[in-house]
């Protein structure tokens, strides 16, 4: 079979390589699916750079999200659909712990399975975490991003007012079409002065998924007693925290990462987060976006495409 590798991390275009090697075998507790579809999530560029929080055991398959079709396993007939996670997707086959599988739900297609639960899931358990209600703030940073289209669309479902940034004025009408209640360009616009216009004491919460200094500005945004989840850094940056805003409007800054919210849920949970964010794809409540597709072997065109500014919808390497 054919997988995607690196055998240093670095810049995927520079250490990623496609090499031949056999089709593995299923232990008892696990099952041999064929991926059908990956999509490219933010983590999965920082684990092949090194930069994730997760480290790879070097050589290493990139990918952590993929739709495929069972080929061997104890509980599921052949050809059976699965949706998973699992380290090092960027393959055409793979073992998984069969109890990880979750069957694709019967008219899914595999464009939208592959992505069905990172974004998705963290979208939904975010707003379950911050507990927000109906008519109350909610400002997310990186809004074009899939996550981004996702909370708003949430969000809008559940009367939650949406303000959101982007880096690209071009992408503001979209965001509103879907949901979001304001748009802010950061590069042309005041956020601060912006968000004050609108909810003049502040927003309920911040989810942020940029840090650096525009993580910064999103915090200088909350209302007192206002609670901040921060998830991503795709500026590769910290943010500088303002210790005077923590302490005299007695904020709240929490990390938020989908695999520990996850395994606190329990099973009546898990069945709960899936069965809710899975009707909604089905019934297109939440739509997702794709962009291009690409094949396996041409994963370096995938990774190149990923990275273009102004990309509106998934990159997935079918």
């Amino acid at each position: 079979m054919k997988q995607v590798i690196f055998k240093e991390t670095g810049l995927p275009e520079s250490v990623l390589l496609l090499e031949e090697v056999a089709i593995p075998e299923p232990r008892a507790h696990e099952s041999l699916i064929r991926i059908t579809a990956r999509n490219i999530n933010p983590s999965d560029i920082m684990f092949i750079q090194g930069r994730y929080g997760i480290t790879a055991k070097l050589p290493s398959s990139a990918g952590f999200e993929a739709a495929g079709e069972i080929e061997k396993s104890e509980q599921y007939p052949k050809g059976t659909r699965v949706i998973f996670t699992a380290i090092g997707t960027w393959k055409e086959y793979i073992c998984v712990p069969t109890a990880q599988l979750i069957p694709t739900p019967e008219g899914m297609s595999d464009d939208v399975a592959c992505q069905a639960f990172v974004n998705p899931i963290t979208a939904y358990g975010m707003l379950e975490t911050s507990g927000l209600q109906k008519g109350q703030w909610l400002l997310i940073t990186a809004g074009a991003s899939a996550w981004g289209k996702l909370v708003i669309q949430m969000a809008k479902m559940r009367g939650i007012q949406v303000i959101c940034t982007v880096r690209n004025g071009a992408q503001k009408q979209a965001l509103l079409d879907i949901g979001a209640t304001i748009v802010v360009d950061v590069q042309t616009e005041n956020l601060g002065k912006i968000v004050r216009a609108a909810a003049e004491t502040g927003v309920d919460a911040v989810f942020d998924a940029v840090g650096g200094e525009q993580g910064a500005k999103a915090l200088a945004c909350l209302k007192t007693g206002g609670s901040m989840l921060v998830f991503g850094l795709l500026s590769l940056e910290p943010i500088p925290l303002n210790s005077g805003l923590l302490i005299f409007k007695n904020l709240k800054i929490e990390g938020w990462w989908l695999t520990s919210w996850w395994e606190k849920l329990g099973q009546e949970g898990i069945n709960k987060a899936i069965n809710e964010v899975f009707t909604y794809l089905m019934t297109q409540e939440v739509h997702v976006d794709v962009q291009e597709k690409f094949a396996l072997s041409e994963f370096k065109e995938a990774v190149i495409a990923y990275q273009k500014e102004g990309r509106t919808g998934k990159i997935l390497i079918c």
